[in-house]
């Protein structure tokens, strides 16, 4: 099965809801279209697996809608655990994958137990910096490849 993205969202300003987007333009200065958390560094873009957060819901038994979770991209089907250093393809888009997503305590705001839910073995996704700026929508293929991938094909352009 082809890894894809299935959903967009953004925020644009601090404990605001999550907008979904059909498409988006992701940017080096701005992230994912004016994203509240946007700017350059490590937490520029964050990317959920519906998977692992299919997995929390199920430890709570509850289905929760990925917004809450707060991250910018879902995709389907990628296992994001110890993929620090990594890079993911999404069409034009270029994210080098920088740390964890760590589960933070607004979390049980949302879900009683859904922090713990996310603690382990990546649940809560992954942080992202714009590697190479480009437009994504829902659908796209997502390939995620290692450091020395992306260097071999850097060298090939």
């Amino acid at each position: 099965m082809m890894t894809a993205i299935l959903n967009i969202a953004k925020r644009s300003a601090k404990r605001q809801p999550m907008v979904l987007l059909d498409s988006a333009l992701v940017t080096c200065e701005f992230g994912v279209e004016n994203d509240f958390r946007g700017k350059p560094g490590k937490r520029q873009v964050t990317v959920l697996d519906n998977k692992s957060w299919q997995e929390a819901c199920d430890i709570l038994g509850k289905k929760i809608d990925w917004q809450t979770r707060r991250a910018n991209i879902l995709v389907s089907d990628l296992n994001l655990e110890n993929t620090t250093g990594c890079y993911l393809l999404m069409g034009e888009l270029v994210l080098q994958i920088t740390q964890e997503t760590d589960p933070c305590k607004r979390m049980e705001e949302y879900e009683p137990g859904l922090f713990n839910a996310l603690k382990d073995h990546w649940r809560g996704g992954v942080c992202c910096q714009v590697i190479r700026e480009g437009k994504i929508k829902i659908g796209d293929n997502v390939k995620l490849i290692t450091k020395e991938e992306y260097e071999s094909e850097k060298q090939r352009e």
